[in-house]
C-alpha cells in the first residue's frame, strides 16, 4: 500500500492544563494504537490551549485535510470547557441543548442522587445534528459532527467513547512494524539507511539512538508498512548495515510495545 492510499486521522488535544504541564496526557499513544488496529494512521497530534479561535481554526484546518479528526478535552461542566461550542462555530452551526443527552445525564444525576443542575446540563450542548458518542462510565456522551469525533479527556471516559467510535470508522490495512536493535551507531549507518529508504519510499524507517546509564548505546531502527514482506526484506537489509558497522542486531515483531 502506497502512502497516499492510507487513511488518515489527526487528533487535538485541547486544554490549558496540558500545555502547563499540571496534567500529563494518557490518550495519545492509546488512540495511535486503536485506529492503527482498524486501518488508520494517526499522522498527526496538535495541542492547543481553550481559546476559541485556536479551537476553531485547528478543527478546520485538520478536517480539510484529514479523513478523520478526534479531540479529546473541554467538554466538562466548568466554564473552560468549551469545545463544543468551539466545534459549533466551526461548522458554521448553532449549538443545541441535545435532548437525548439531557436524558442521558438525567439519568445518571438520578443513579447517583445528586442534583442535575444547568452546570451539568452543559454537557448537553452539541451542534445541531450532531449524534452521540455514548459513555457507559459518566453519562455524559461525546458527539460526532461531520469527520469530527469529540470525546472527553479524562483517559477512562475516552477509551469507552473510542470503542463506541471504532465500529464505524472505514481503515486501510493496518500499519505493521519491525524493530531492530544494536550497539552499532547512528551516525556510521545514516549514509547506508538514506539509501535503505530510498529503496522503499513508502516505508516510514526512523533511527532512534539510546544512550543507557550503564554506558551502553546504540540504535535502534524502526521500520512501518503495511506489507509484512516488504518489512521482513527491509529488516534483513538493516540488519546487515548494522553487522557491517559493527553491530549485533536484535529483531522485535513490533516497535509498538
Amino acid at each position: 500500500m502506497s502512502g497516499d492510499q492510507k487513511v488518515r486521522a489527526a487528533l487535538i488535544v485541547i486544554g490549558n492544563e496540558i500545555l502547563s504541564g499540571r496534567t500529563q496526557d494518557a490518550n495519545i499513544v492509546h488512540i495511535a494504537k486503536e485506529l492503527n488496529g482498524v486501518g488508520v494512521t494517526l499522522s498527526e497530534v496538535r495541542v492547543i490551549p481553550d481559546i476559541e479561535a485556536e479551537i476553531i481554526e485547528t478543527v478546520n484546518a485538520l478536517r480539510a485535510r484529514y479523513t478523520y479528526v478526534f479531540t479529546t478535552g473541554g467538554i466538562g461542566p466548568t466554564h473552560d470547557d468549551i469545545t463544543a461550542e468551539c466545534v459549533a462555530k466551526a461548522f458554521d452551526l448553532p449549538l443545541i441543548r441535545n435532548h437525548e443527552a439531557v436524558g442521558l445525564i438525567e439519568k445518571r444525576a438520578k443513579e447517583r442522587g445528586v442534583e442535575l443542575n444547568e452546570s451539568r446540563l452543559r454537557m448537553a450542548n452539541t451542534p445541531e445534528g450532531a449524534t452521540l458518542i455514548y459513555n457507559s462510565i459518566s453519562g455524559a456522551p461525546g458527539f460526532k459532527i461531520g469527520n469530527v469525533y469529540v470525546m472527553a479527556g479524562v483517559p477512562s471516559v475516552m477509551r469507552v467513547m473510542l470503542e463506541e467510535v471504532k465500529p464505524e470508522l472505514e481503515g486501510g490495512e493496518p500499519t505493521l512494524s519491525r524493530a531492530v536493535t544494536s550497539q552499532a551507531p547512528e551516525g556510521l549507518m545514516a549514509e547506508g539507511l538514506g539509501l535503505i529508504q530510498d529503496d522503499y519510499p513508502d516505508m516510514d524507517i526512523g533511527s532512534y539512538p539510546f544512550y543507557r546509564p550503564d554506558g551502553l548505546f546504540g540504535t535502534t531502527i524502526v521500520m512501518r508498512h503495511a506489507d509484512a514482506a516488504q518489512l521482513d526484506k527491509a529488516a534483513e537489509e538493516v540488519a546487515a548495515l548494522m553487522r557491517e558497522n559493527g553491530g549485533k542486531p536484535e529483531f522485535r515483531d513490533t516497535a509498538d510495545d
